[in-house]
């Protein structure tokens, strides 16, 4: 008899959570939702005002964005991933926050601080030389590299940033000797490619358009898996000679750890949605980003491929902050 009222104690405990879980999703939400951000001004905040916009109405409550600044990302990391997992604070943040941790110590976990909503947007970087530089193609450019180890430089901003992993892969995969040139950021590296000092880089494909619509920079490829739209009728790496190439930046949104399920997948059908109205499309990809959508299980598979892949290079060579 004892036996059995535990059996039965345990399941009535069961159904309660899951009926709470179930009626959490259905009350959801209540009242007005934040998004939060550590990069004022930069993509990961334009992307969350842009999805806030789209949110609301499907919702039915305001989206705020909120910024947290400082730390390198660990204020809006550790805000999220501290606050109460109902929902009601969400992470909009760049591929760094599992990036991040491969190059040392930093205030959070992306795996056990963050429950994954879903991927809303990602941006390859496009491969651009300056002109003066004889190649015309990725091929092109990986034997001008072999015949000539350590003469031609790329620039990149950030340590550890999409533009950086992208010309470490290069290395990496085409065996060639480029040499980074550092800079405090994309703007300061463009302006020195433009004017010759450094011979390539890969960027974003809204810094460069500009440049390579006027001739002042020659673009060869687009670091995504297939062509983008942000980069028509350029080839992808991949396919231009080095098989395995793939660097995007990725924007996805996270929860505290925790947050009940019903919850999580209202949010995921939300962002769905959203990123496939035709206007908010069409925003996204002025602002050099493609808008995605996704489950959070294909999210955390992501999650879990980009650290292993990136982990191995990161080793190799030698980055670390």
């Amino acid at each position: 008899m004892l036996t059995q009222r535990i059996c039965t104690g345990f399941v009535l405990i069961v159904a309660s959570g899951l009926l709470t879980g179930t009626a959490h999703g259905q009350n959801f939400p209540a009242k007005p939702i934040r998004i939060v951000t550590g990069d004022v001004g930069g993509t990961a905040d334009i992307i969350a005002r842009m999805a806030a916009l789209g949110l609301s109405p499907g919702l039915g409550q305001q989206v705020i964005v909120e910024n947290r600044g400082g730390a390198n990302g660990g204020v809006a990391t550790q805000t999220v991933s501290r606050a109460t997992p109902d929902g009601y604070t969400l992470l909009l943040y760049a591929s760094a926050l599992w990036l991040a941790p491969l190059m040392g110590n930093v205030p959070w976990d992306p795996v056990k601080d963050f429950a994954p909503v879903s991927l809303v947007a990602s941006a390859p970087n496009v491969l651009v030389v300056h002109p003066s530089v004889p190649a015309k193609s990725v091929r092109e450019l990986v034997a001008l590299a072999k015949s000539r180890p350590g003469a031609l430089n790329y620039g990149s901003g950030g340590l550890g940033g999409s533009p950086h992993l992208a010309g470490e892969l290069f290395k990496s995969l085409a065996r060639v000797n480029i040499v980074r040139v550092a800079y405090k950021g994309t703007g300061p590296a463009v302006n020195d490619l433009v004017g010759g000092h450094v011979q390539l880089m890969f960027a974003s494909a809204g810094a460069l358009n500009t440049y390579v619509k006027s001739g002042r920079l020659r673009a060869l490829a687009v670091t995504s898996l297939k062509p983008s739209a942000l980069a028509p009728g350029l080839p992808t790496v991949a396919a231009s000679g080095l098989p395995g190439f793939v660097t995007v930046g990725y924007y996805p949104l996270f929860a505290p750890v925790a947050t009940p399920a019903p919850v999580i997948h209202r949010l995921q059908q939300e962002i769905e949605q959203t990123v496939n109205k035709p206007e908010l499309k069409e925003r996204l990809i002025s602002a050099g980003v493609e808008p995605v959508g996704g489950t959070p299980e294909e999210l955390a598979a992501l999650i879990k491929t980009e650290m292993s892949m990136w982990g191995k290079l990161f080793r190799e060579a030698g980055i670390r902050e």
